[in-house]
Parts: structure tokens; sequence; C-alpha cells
């Protein structure tokens, strides 16, 4: 019985660290993402402040922020958010595939590779 509280307790503590390293990135990555936009990299980490930024960056308008707040209808708001934000730095839906699956991989590339930022997506 000992035996498998402690394993509980390595496996939760485990995970947790490997959550907040993805996490971490992924912040990291936002961050540079927001440079190359040309906003400023700490908006990335205010919380509602970095949906407007980022919607300013893919540009949507303002309203979709409400949208963000409504369940299940921001799951495709944020779907499309992803997708303006992958042609906005000139990559295709596939990109969109891996921003919204793979964010811990796909978010580092936008952000430290080689994508420039091309400007708002005109629909």
């Amino acid at each position: 019985m000992e035996e498998s509280s402690e394993l509980i307790g390595l496996l939760t503590g485990s995970f947790t660290i490997a959550f907040l390293f993805i996490g971490v990135i992924i912040i990291i990555a936002r961050w540079k993402i927001y440079e190359k936009a040309g906003k400023p990299g700490w908006a990335s980490i205010i919380p509602i402040y970095d949906n407007i930024v980022l919607l300013e960056i893919v540009g949507k308008p303002i309203w979709w922020l409400v949208m963000l707040f409504i369940p299940l209808v921001n799951i495709v708001f944020v779907i499309l958010m992803f997708n303006a934000l992958a042609k906005s730095f000139g990559k295709g839906s596939g990109f969109t595939v891996g921003l919204i699956f793979l964010p811990f991989i796909f978010f580092p590339i936008l952000g430290f590779g080689d994508a420039q930022y091309l400007g708002p997506v005109v629909d």
C-alpha cells in the first residue's frame, strides 16, 4: 500500500514538472512570436490582453475576444485564430493543425525559427 502511494506521488510530481516545462516553452515561444510581429513580448503573459494583442497580430476584430469566452464557440474561434496566425507567418493549413495539436513544437518553430511575420491575413 505504501509503495503504490509513493509511485502515485512520483508520477504526479513528474507530470507536474513536465506540464510546467511545456508551459514555459510555449510562453517563451509566444513572447518571441509577439516580438517578431512588432508587439511587446510581455503582452504574451498577461491574461486576456495576450488574446487582444494576438487578434491585432492576425488582423481579426476585437469583438472576437467575446467569442473566446463562450463555451464550444471558443474552440472554433481559437482554430480560426491559429489558422490566421499560421498564414500571417507564411505557413499553411497543415501548420495550423500542428499549432492546435502540438503547440509545444509548433509555437517554438514560429518563435525561434526563420519564419517572418508577413502582416495580418486578409481573407
